[in-house]
C-alpha cells in the first residue's frame, strides 16, 4: 500500500459546530492539518464563510494551532445540488419525506465528500481524515451512521491502495457532549469561539443572535443545536462568556 504520513491529516470542514470540533480535535493531535471544504449549492452557503472565520480566529487565539495549519481547499460539487434537488440545495419546504428522510438529505454527500478528501489527502501523502459526522442526535441522515463510513473508508482504501484511516471524533456524542469536549481541548475560549464564528442554521441565518449561536431558530438544525447547548450549559461543568452555567 502507498505509504502515507500518520501525523499528517485532512479534515472535512464544513464551518458547522460538530466539523469545527473535529478540526480542533485534529489540531491538538496531528503535526499537519489540513481542511477540505464543498460548495454544492448549499441554501446555508454562509458556513462557506464561517470556515474561513474559524480558521482566522483558530489560528489567532492558539499558536499551537496556528503552527499546525495547512492550507484549504474548496471543491466546486454544484452537480451533486443540482442532481439532489433537496431542501439544502432548492426553495424548499423542510420536512419529512414519505421515505421516513428529512429532506435536507443530500444523496452520497458524505461519501463523496470522503472521496474527494481522500484524493487531497493522497497528493498530501496524509494518512487521517478527520470529519464531523455524528449518529447520536443527528437529523436522520444514513451517511452520518458509523456503519457507512466505515464502509466507504474500506472501499477508499482498496481503491487507492492506501492504508487511510477514519477519525471522527464526535460520532458518538450528543450535541451537549461534543461542547465538552471542545471545552477539553480550549477551554472556554474554544467554545465560545466556535459557538460564535460557526454556522448550522440550514436556512443560512446569520442576522440573528441567541446564546447558541446564529440562526433562525426553528430549522431541525437550530433545534438540535439550541438543545445541545441548553443540555450543556445545565451541566455542572458547562461554561458560557459569562461563567458557569451552575
Amino acid at each position: 500500500m502507498y505509504a502515507l504520513d500518520s501525523d499528517k491529516a485532512v479534515v472535512l470542514f464544513s464551518g458547522g459546530q460538530d466539523s469545527a470540533i473535529a478540526l480542533a480535535w485534529a489540531l491538538q493531535r496531528f503535526d499537519w492539518v489540513e481542511t477540505i471544504g464543498f460548495d454544492y449549492g448549499q441554501r446555508h452557503a454562509v458556513e462557506l464563510g464561517a470556515r474561513t472565520a474559524l480558521r482566522r480566529e483558530l489560528t489567532r487565539d492558539f499558536s499551537a494551532f496556528a503552527a499546525r495549519l495547512g492550507p484549504d481547499t474548496l471543491v466546486d460539487l454544484g452537480g451533486l445540488g443540482r442532481l439532489s434537488e433537496t431542501a439544502l440545495t432548492r426553495d424548499a419546504e423542510i420536512a419529512v419525506a414519505e421515505n421516513g428522510l428529512p429532506t435536507t438529505f443530500v444523496p452520497g454527500r458524505n461519501l463523496a465528500f470522503l472521496v474527494f478528501a481522500a484524493a487531497l489527502a493522497y497528493r498530501r501523502g496524509a494518512g487521517a481524515l478527520v470529519a464531523g459526522m455524528c449518529q447520536v442526535d443527528y437529523s436522520g441522515y444514513p451517511d452520518c451512521r458509523e456503519e457507512a463510513l466505515r464502509a466507504q473508508i474500506e472501499a477508499i482504501r482498496l481503491g487507492m491502495d492506501a492504508a487511510f484511516r477514519l477519525e471522527t471524533p464526535v460520532m458518538h456524542l450528543s450535541k451537549a457532549e461534543s461542547w465538552r469536549l471542545a471545552e477539553k481541548i480550549g477551554g472556554r475560549r474554544l467554545v465560545d469561539l466556535i459557538n460564535e464564528h460557526s454556522h448550522s442554521c440550514y436556512r443560512g441565518v446569520r442576522a440573528t443572535r441567541h446564546e447558541w449561536g446564529y440562526g433562525c431558530g426553528d430549522c431541525p438544525a437550530c433545534d438540535l443545536r439550541a438543545k445541545g447547548w441548553a443540555a450543556y450549559v445545565a451541566d455542572e461543568g458547562g461554561e458560557t462568556a459569562t461563567g458557569k452555567a451552575k
